[in-house]
């Protein structure tokens, strides 16, 4: 998974009084637990956008000046009238001990189904999991390029031994349902047989139409003989 730098200083001050500053000055408290120390810094809000602002998935390595600590966000709270990130919380990570995080969904390709007028339904666009630092994959890929009406993609299909997925496997990620104004998809069997049916219903009616034809010719020459 790939990694964003957070370059912060440590706050010597947790108060209200000093959070209430360091927000006026542009500058997100933070906090990284989950190890024997617990270290409480601050950023600059705009060295969060690649982090914060985004689909994918990183882990971050807080720049403190004398060392970096390996972390995942965890939390994040926004002001509820301006969107500006309040506080950040992070999680220490570490070689040898499993984490759990929520990893994105990225739809690859375009379902036949949906191009026959189904309906996509993307239903679980992040999925969590469990694994060791290094096994943290950036995406989940899902190719719908086969993904017919009535076809659906389970958690059980996305297993893998590099993590542990934290959702039934009969959970359903991404399918397409019916609607109203689809076009029913038919199998190459079934498609065969309409063409062979069809194939049969023009002979005949060719055949009927000769024989009304020739009908037709003698019931002509009939009465032309007549007169």
């Amino acid at each position: 998974m790939k990694s964003i730098t957070i370059k912060g200083s440590e706050r010597e001050s947790v108060g209200k009084k000093a959070t209430k500053a360091l927000r006026n000055a542009g500058k997100v408290p933070c906090v990284v637990y989950g190890g024997e120390n617990h270290y409480t810094f601050s950023a600059d809000e705009l060295a969060f956008r690649d982090l914060v602002y985004t689909g994918a998935a990183h882990t971050v390595k807080v720049d403190l000046g004398e060392g970096k600590v390996k972390a995942i966000m965890q939390d994040i709270q926004f002001h509820p009238v301006t969107d500006k990130i309040l506080h950040i919380d992070f999680y220490q990570l570490f070689d040898d001990k499993e984490v759990t995080m929520n990893i994105p969904v990225q739809l690859i390709g375009n379902s036949p189904g949906v191009r026959n007028g189904g309906r996509l339904l993307f239903r679980k666009r992040k999925l969590a999991i469990k694994a060791l630092p290094d096994n943290l994959p950036d995406f989940f890929d899902i190719d719908i390029s086969k993904l017919k009406i009535g076809d659906n993609i389970l958690v059980e299909s996305l297993l893998n031994d590099d993590f542990a997925i934290l959702h039934p496997e009969s959970t359903v990620v991404v399918q397409v349902k019916t609607q109203r104004a689809a076009i029913v998809e038919l199998t190459d069997e079934e498609e065969l047989e309409g063409v062979e049916g069809e194939e049969g219903a023009t002979a005949e009616g060719t055949e009927g139409a000769s024989e009304g034809g020739d009908a037709l010719s003698e019931g002509s020459s009939e009465g032309e003989s007549k007169e």
